[in-house]
């Protein structure tokens, strides 16, 4: 986006208005001449960041018109980690490590639309049938790593117990967490102390190949 001279911008606004450049530069704090000596004689070149965004709101405009950065655009994309892990949603697989295999490029459109606007994100296996009918084995599952915190209401999330890795349905109760599988063959796990879950992320979205 181009911003052109922020001067014919401040002029034409304090002119439909029916403003005063005195009584604009005093609400600046400034002398009575300061904000006309910027729009007729440039000086001083640039207003102060304070003086500009100030104005803007004074005016209700965009504070770039007046000088500031041009707002960036949103990319298009965001990319999501593709992990080399594994949660369990069955018996526990222990992950000493994790790293990244790849980075998927994930439309931010879409993604705003299936109410996801983080951009901690990462993409894991799930493995085990505890969590069926909801995943299933294979699942690909979009987990926010910036969403941790767990509540009364909870929800379903890729946590680490006793090292090992595995999503489940949580919720908390105080400094108690309940650890349940949505497979009724699967025994709740709980209540542990909170201390003792680390909560890697929230599940927000899965992908599944149709079989």
């Amino acid at each position: 986006m181009e911003i052109g001279d922020p001067r014919p911008v401040l002029d034409r606004l304090v002119q439909e208005r029916g403003e005063s450049y005195a009584a604009l530069s005093r609400m600046l704090q400034r002398n009575d001449a300061y904000l006309q000596q910027f729009v007729k004689r440039g000086t001083p070149r640039l207003l102060a960041e304070r003086d500009r965004k100030l104005l803007a709101r004074y005016f209700g405009v965009d504070d770039a018109v007046l000088g500031g950065a041009a707002p960036v655009p949103p990319a298009p994309v965001i990319g999501v980690r593709l992990l080399d892990v594994a949660a369990s949603a069955g018996p526990g697989r222990l992950v000493d490590a994790e790293h990244a295999a790849a980075t998927l490029p994930f439309d931010r459109g879409m993604l705003e639309r299936l109410g996801i606007r983080s951009t901690r994100l990462a993409m894991i296996d799930a493995h085990g049938d505890s969590m069926r009918p909801l995943i299933e084995h294979g699942d690909q599952i979009m987990v926010d790593e910036a969403d941790t915190r767990v509540g009364a209401r909870g929800g379903i999330y890729v946590i680490r117990l006793d090292g090992v890795l595995m999503v489940k349905r949580v919720t908390r109760a105080g400094d108690r967490m309940t650890i349940l599988s949505d497979n009724p063959d699967f025994p709740a796990i709980g209540p542990r102390p909170a201390a003792e879950v680390e909560i890697v992320g929230k599940v927000v979205w899965l992908s599944r190949s149709l079989r």
